[in-house]
């Protein structure tokens, strides 16, 4: 990636540094990669995988005709964002510039300068079964309509099942980006509109009791804003409420917008689509960095994230199961786009 590009990454985790819009970070992060791996404990830009968000009870139920696989205990019970050294917090090889791509489904768009990242985890990784090569693919680029130019950061996954060791294991990777518009410490006065607001109720500890549901404290596509500690989410809604039409690999489906997000007093933009069927909206209440290499600390409601991916716990449900179940000989892969810029 060119030096004055608008966009850094890390090979730990390959973690997205840097997202700048009119001069302003809009993400949370640290200035060197060993910052990372001291004081990372939110996940800020990580990579997640194999299988982000919870796992109940710390084990897949049934894989490869019927046996079980005992993960980390990371999150109470249940076992978080892969596990105690998930993807997120692992080297990864790269960058390597990969030429200039197109964002599909994004129309006027200037350059597209591309880099990938992979990454093997072995059978056994974290307790996840199965050799995996995963690859993640970052293109930016610069759309410029009515006057006003955007930066667009595409990210693409994929991940294959190889070796001997499995015939099948589960994925469901994302980005556990921490976004902030208003370029002071806390994100209230952030105006948000969410594409849905069906849900999947959960129980104490994150994992679902149930399918789809509507959520009380939104309505889809009406802005809401966010205030010093309310409205308090953490939760993971729905855009696709057919589960068993979710393919491994949902590429080829059109990106959807999930959330759209704007400062009044920065005027930046924010809007994240997917491929994928259901995203995590998190306002950040757990967030605490202390105050590090001249970075003030942060604290809660510094950062919201959009984490795209599979239902939750979808391995361990039966009708949800297929989404994320990689078989040998095929492709696990989804696309996520961000698109920002400032009035």
């Amino acid at each position: 990636m060119s030096t004055d590009a608008p966009v850094s990454f890390l090979p730990l985790g390959a973690i997205i540094q840097e997202l700048r819009v009119g001069g302003i970070n809009i993400v949370q992060g640290f200035p060197s990669q060993s910052l990372y791996e001291s004081h990372n404990d939110p996940f800020f830009g990580e990579t997640i995988g194999r299988v982000a968000n919870r796992i109940s009870n710390a084990k897949i139920d049934s894989l490869n005709n019927g046996k079980s696989y005992a993960l980390a205990a990371n999150n109470g019970p249940n076992n978080l964002h892969g596990g105690v050294v998930g993807w997120g917090k692992k080297i990864w090889d790269g960058p390597t510039p990969v030429g200039i791509r197109t964002i599909p489904g994004f129309d006027g768009l200037d350059g597209g300068e591309s880099v990938k990242f992979t990454l093997v985890s072995p059978d056994g990784d974290e307790g996840f079964p199965g050799t995996v090569h995963a690859s993640v693919v970052y293109t930016v680029a610069k759309q410029k309509q009515e006057g006003k130019e955007a930066i667009l950061l595409g990210i693409e996954y994929e991940a294959e099942l190889v070796g001997d060791e499995a015939e099948e294991t589960v994925i469901n990777m994302t980005n556990h980006s921490y976004f902030n518009l208003s370029a002071s410490p806390s994100i209230q006065g952030t105006v948000v509109t969410l594409a849905t607001n069906t849900y999947l109720p959960v129980d104490a500890g994150g994992i679902p009791t149930s399918g789809p549901a509507p959520f009380a404290k939104v309505q889809a596509n009406e802005p809401f804003t966010l205030g010093a500690v309310d409205p308090d989410i953490d939760d993971c809604f729905v855009v696709n409420e057919s589960p068993a039409s979710v393919p491994i690999d949902t590429r080829s489906l059109p990106a959807t917008k999930l959330v759209s997000a704007h400062h009044p007093d920065s005027k930046i933009h924010l809007e994240v689509y997917s491929t994928e069927p259901a995203f995590q909206f998190y306002t950040g209440k757990y967030i605490d960095v202390p105050e590090v290499a001249g970075l003030a600390a942060r604290g809660a409601r510094s950062g919201f994230c959009v984490e795209p991916s599979r239902y939750v716990n979808a391995c361990n449900v039966d009708e949800w199961k297929g989404q994320m179940l990689l078989k040998k000989g095929e492709k696990y892969g989804c696309r996520i786009v961000y698109r920002a810029w400032k009035e």
